[in-house]
């Protein structure tokens, strides 16, 4: 079982650690003043941080042993747009720029592989562990692509990445806007994919459409990599065919909105969400900070507050900022106010490590 966290935020890196009386405690911290956007942590224990320093641009930091020491390493970069392209957001008619915005997703691939999801919408694969990389062009030059929409952000980007554990050539990923696309070629060829996702923010004509899909965050049971759960703008949708086709689950109190989803490792029908109120508000209901939890792949959800604060409360939890040990017992997850909460028993309690953390972008358990 993990007794260490990772947890990016506005501010810098830190690491959580569990003592020896059982509490968690800020152990230690890294780029001190610097927003960290992602991170992703390898077999074997090789960290990466993704930096995103404003005037001075994206930097990626890699340690290779456990953050004793970090050295700065190749960021993913897109070629020149050449003259006479056009590319622009049709939400906002604006240019999409070819450079890298932010580091959204990371992920590991086959060995020595890994990918990266950005805005403005480019995916990257590194054959060599990080030292270089190469925008997946298949995706890049989509004529599709084109139609992504910024959502929260100027522009799309590529938030997650799922790699299948039984064929590393079979990647899918969730764009926001953009919806759901997979490769069964490493990145050759790509497919859009989501029947049965909705979304209620267009016109009624294009509700169904895979294309003005809204997905906040995707993720994959481990276990089961057929069953997919993603948190919609619109709300919660399963699927059981790797993301082909998707149910919505309705009904869901207080709340189907949200931006983070964690699934169980080794149980594909358990899944937890941090709800809240969508657009205007994006508030936890009523000022209630909870978390949902189903164990029959959405059939039933129970709240869970014990150990939470009784509010009022106004933590607003990104789509990073959720995670579930390789156990699948633990969980944690922090907020844009800067609280981070660990559970012990899937939920069922939580205890605060900290309420003044800088607002928290990404939370991921380290290996056992």
């Amino acid at each position: 079982m993990s007794d260490r966290l990772l947890v990016g935020t506005r501010k810098g890196l830190f690491r959580i650690e569990r003592d020896s009386a059982r509490r968690w405690r800020i152990a230690s911290n890294w780029f001190l003043g610097d927003p960290v956007s992602q991170l992703l942590i390898e077999p074997g224990g090789r960290l990466h941080a993704a930096l995103a320093l404003g005037h001075f641009g994206v930097k990626m930091q890699r340690s290779e042993d456990g953050g004793a020491h970090w050295g700065e390493v190749a960021v993913p970069t897109y070629p020149d747009r050449p003259a006479g392209v056009e590319d622009k957001d049709p939400m906002r008619n604006i240019d999409i720029p070819w450079s890298t915005q932010l580091i959204w997703s990371l992920a590991v691939g086959a060995p020595g592989e890994l990918w990266c999801g950005t805005i403005p919408g480019g995916l990257f694969h590194s054959r060599d562990g990080g030292d270089q990389w190469q925008l997946v062009r298949a995706l890049w030059d989509e004529p599709r692509r084109k139609k992504w929409m910024g959502g929260g952000y100027d522009f799309a980007g590529i938030h997650s990445i799922l790699v299948d554990p039984r064929d590393s050539a079979h990647v899918t990923v969730a764009v926001s806007v953009g919806g759901v696309w997979t490769t069964r070629d490493a990145g050759a060829n790509w497919e859009l994919i989501g029947d049965g996702l909705r979304s209620d923010y267009t016109p009624p004509e294009m509700q169904q459409d895979p294309l003005t899909q809204d997905p906040h965050c995707m993720v994959q049971c481990p276990a089961a990599p057929e069953r997919l759960w993603i948190q919609h703008h619109n709300g919660i949708f399963v699927s059981d065919d790797a993301g082909a086709n998707w149910r919505e689950l309705t009904d869901v109190v207080p709340s189907s909105f949200g931006f983070a989803v964690a699934v169980h490792p080794d149980e594909p029908d358990t899944a937890w969400f941090v709800p809240a109120i969508k657009d205007e508000q994006r508030i936890p209901v009523d000022g209630r900070l909870v978390v949902n939890r189903t164990r029959d792949g959405g059939k039933s959800f129970e709240t869970l507050d014990v150990g939470l604060p009784e509010g009022p409360a106004y933590d607003l939890v990104y789509r990073h900022a959720l995670d579930i040990s390789a156990d699948g017992r633990r969980l944690a997850f922090g907020s844009t106010t800067g609280s981070l909460w660990v559970s012990e028993d899937q939920g069922d309690g939580w205890q605060c490590v900290s309420t003044h953390l800088p607002p928290i972008s990404c939370v991921r358990f380290e290996m056992a």
